[in-house]
Protein backbone atom coordinates (compact mmCIF):
# COMPACT_ATOMS: atom_id res chain seq x y z
CA UNK A 1 0.00 0.00 0.00
CA UNK A 2 2.84 2.36 0.84
CA UNK A 3 4.54 1.69 -2.52
CA UNK A 4 1.31 2.44 -4.36
CA UNK A 5 0.96 5.73 -2.49
CA UNK A 6 4.54 6.70 -3.39
CA UNK A 7 3.89 5.71 -6.99
CA UNK A 8 0.83 8.01 -7.21
CA UNK A 9 2.79 10.81 -5.56
CA UNK A 10 5.48 10.36 -8.20
CA UNK A 11 2.89 10.52 -11.00
CA UNK A 12 1.35 13.63 -9.45
CA UNK A 13 4.71 15.42 -9.26
CA UNK A 14 5.57 14.39 -12.81
CA UNK A 15 2.23 15.74 -13.99
CA UNK A 16 2.85 19.06 -12.28
CA UNK A 17 6.23 19.32 -13.97
CA UNK A 18 4.71 18.59 -17.36
CA UNK A 19 1.89 21.08 -16.71
CA UNK A 20 4.43 23.77 -15.84
CA UNK A 21 6.17 23.23 -19.17
CA UNK A 22 2.95 23.25 -21.21
CA UNK A 23 2.39 27.01 -21.07
CA UNK A 24 4.67 27.46 -24.07
CA UNK A 25 3.42 30.24 -26.30
CA UNK A 26 2.93 30.17 -30.03
CA UNK A 27 6.25 30.85 -31.72
CA UNK A 28 8.28 29.13 -29.03
CA UNK A 29 11.11 26.78 -29.80
CA UNK A 30 11.33 23.17 -28.72
CA UNK A 31 13.07 24.10 -25.47
CA UNK A 32 10.36 26.64 -24.54
CA UNK A 33 12.36 29.78 -25.28
CA UNK A 34 10.74 32.43 -27.39
CA UNK A 35 11.76 32.32 -31.04
CA UNK A 36 12.46 35.78 -32.36
CA UNK A 37 10.45 36.72 -35.43
CA UNK A 38 12.90 36.56 -38.34
CA UNK A 39 12.57 39.00 -41.21
CA UNK A 40 9.77 41.06 -39.69
CA UNK A 41 8.73 44.30 -41.39
CA UNK A 42 6.40 46.64 -39.52
CA UNK A 43 4.77 49.51 -41.37
CA UNK A 44 3.80 52.50 -39.21
CA UNK A 45 4.12 54.96 -42.08
CA UNK A 46 2.14 58.17 -42.33
CA UNK A 47 0.85 58.98 -45.84
CA UNK A 48 1.00 62.74 -45.15
CA UNK A 49 4.71 62.80 -44.23
CA UNK A 50 8.08 61.53 -45.34
CA UNK A 51 8.73 57.99 -44.10
CA UNK A 52 12.03 56.29 -43.38
CA UNK A 53 13.17 52.72 -42.82
CA UNK A 54 14.92 51.95 -39.54
CA UNK A 55 15.75 48.75 -37.69
CA UNK A 56 15.70 47.51 -34.14
CA UNK A 57 17.59 44.36 -33.15
CA UNK A 58 18.18 42.43 -29.98
CA UNK A 59 16.23 42.17 -26.77
CA UNK A 60 12.91 43.80 -27.65
CA UNK A 61 9.54 42.13 -28.03
CA UNK A 62 9.25 42.71 -31.80
CA UNK A 63 12.66 43.15 -33.50
CA UNK A 64 12.79 43.88 -37.20
CA UNK A 65 12.61 46.63 -39.82
CA UNK A 66 10.20 49.51 -39.26
CA UNK A 67 8.79 52.08 -41.66
CA UNK A 68 8.09 55.17 -39.56
CA UNK A 69 7.60 58.92 -40.12
CA UNK A 70 10.85 60.89 -40.32
CA UNK A 71 10.17 62.77 -37.06
CA UNK A 72 10.03 59.58 -34.95
CA UNK A 73 12.09 59.61 -31.76
CA UNK A 74 14.19 56.69 -30.51
CA UNK A 75 11.88 56.19 -27.53
CA UNK A 76 8.89 56.01 -29.92
CA UNK A 77 10.62 53.26 -31.93
CA UNK A 78 11.28 51.34 -28.74
CA UNK A 79 7.59 51.65 -27.85
CA UNK A 80 6.53 50.49 -31.33
CA UNK A 81 8.80 47.46 -30.92
CA UNK A 82 6.84 46.42 -27.81
CA UNK A 83 9.38 47.75 -25.34
CA UNK A 84 12.46 46.04 -23.98
CA UNK A 85 12.32 42.33 -23.23
CA UNK A 86 12.47 41.22 -19.61
CA UNK A 87 16.17 40.33 -19.90
CA UNK A 88 17.21 43.51 -21.77
CA UNK A 89 19.96 45.69 -20.38
CA UNK A 90 18.27 49.05 -20.83
CA UNK A 91 21.41 50.92 -19.82
CA UNK A 92 23.40 49.51 -22.77
CA UNK A 93 21.34 50.38 -25.87
CA UNK A 94 23.22 51.62 -28.94
CA UNK A 95 22.02 53.57 -31.98
CA UNK A 96 24.12 52.90 -35.08
CA UNK A 97 23.86 55.76 -37.55
CA UNK A 98 25.38 55.96 -41.04
CA UNK A 99 26.65 59.48 -41.71
CA UNK A 100 26.56 61.28 -45.06
CA UNK A 101 30.25 60.41 -45.68
CA UNK A 102 29.46 56.65 -45.29
CA UNK A 103 31.10 56.48 -41.87
CA UNK A 104 29.18 55.05 -38.96
CA UNK A 105 28.72 56.54 -35.54
CA UNK A 106 27.46 54.81 -32.42
CA UNK A 107 25.33 56.72 -29.94
CA UNK A 108 25.05 55.17 -26.48
CA UNK A 109 21.61 55.35 -24.87
CA UNK A 110 20.65 54.66 -21.27
CA UNK A 111 16.92 54.15 -20.70
CA UNK A 112 17.42 52.87 -17.14
CA UNK A 113 16.77 56.18 -15.38
CA UNK A 114 13.79 56.92 -17.60
CA UNK A 115 12.11 53.52 -17.20
CA UNK A 116 12.62 53.01 -13.48
CA UNK A 117 12.85 56.53 -12.05
CA UNK A 118 10.71 58.44 -14.57
CA UNK A 119 13.55 60.92 -15.03
CA UNK A 120 13.56 61.83 -18.73
CA UNK A 121 16.22 64.52 -18.28
CA UNK A 122 19.03 61.96 -18.28
CA UNK A 123 18.33 60.61 -21.77
CA UNK A 124 18.25 62.44 -25.05
CA UNK A 125 14.49 62.47 -25.70
CA UNK A 126 14.89 64.82 -28.65
CA UNK A 127 17.05 62.36 -30.61
CA UNK A 128 15.11 61.68 -33.80
CA UNK A 129 15.75 58.79 -36.11
CA UNK A 130 17.29 59.12 -39.56
CA UNK A 131 16.92 56.77 -42.50
CA UNK A 132 18.97 53.60 -42.02
CA UNK A 133 19.40 53.94 -38.24
CA UNK A 134 19.61 50.68 -36.30
CA UNK A 135 18.82 50.47 -32.60
CA UNK A 136 20.69 47.64 -30.87
CA UNK A 137 19.12 46.41 -27.64
CA UNK A 138 21.62 44.46 -25.53
CA UNK A 139 20.61 41.80 -23.09
CA UNK A 140 21.83 39.34 -20.56
CA UNK A 141 20.85 36.05 -19.01
CA UNK A 142 17.14 35.24 -18.81
CA UNK A 143 15.55 35.82 -15.42
CA UNK A 144 13.94 32.92 -13.60
CA UNK A 145 10.56 33.31 -11.94
CA UNK A 146 8.71 31.31 -9.28
CA UNK A 147 7.20 28.90 -11.79
CA UNK A 148 10.67 28.18 -13.20
CA UNK A 149 12.08 27.38 -9.75
CA UNK A 150 9.00 25.31 -8.93
CA UNK A 151 9.42 23.32 -12.14
CA UNK A 152 13.11 22.64 -11.41
CA UNK A 153 12.42 21.61 -7.80
CA UNK A 154 9.47 19.36 -8.68
CA UNK A 155 11.47 17.66 -11.45
CA UNK A 156 14.32 17.01 -9.01
CA UNK A 157 11.95 15.60 -6.41
CA UNK A 158 10.36 13.37 -9.06
CA UNK A 159 13.73 11.94 -10.05
CA UNK A 160 14.76 11.38 -6.44
CA UNK A 161 11.48 9.61 -5.65
CA UNK A 162 11.89 7.42 -8.72
CA UNK A 163 15.38 6.42 -7.63
CA UNK A 164 14.14 5.75 -4.10
CA UNK A 165 11.32 3.49 -5.36
CA UNK A 166 13.64 1.59 -7.68
CA UNK A 167 16.28 1.04 -4.98
CA UNK A 168 13.68 0.07 -2.38
CA UNK A 169 12.37 -2.82 -4.50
Amino acid sequence: MRNILLFFLLILLSGLTIAQNQDIQLGSGANGQQVRNQGALYDYSDPQSVNIKVGILGFVKFPGRYIVPSNTKVSDLLALAGGPAQDAKVDEFRLVRTNSDSSQSVIKLNFNDFLYDGDASKINTTLTLKAGDILLASGGQPKLFFKDYFSIISATISVLLSIYIIIRK
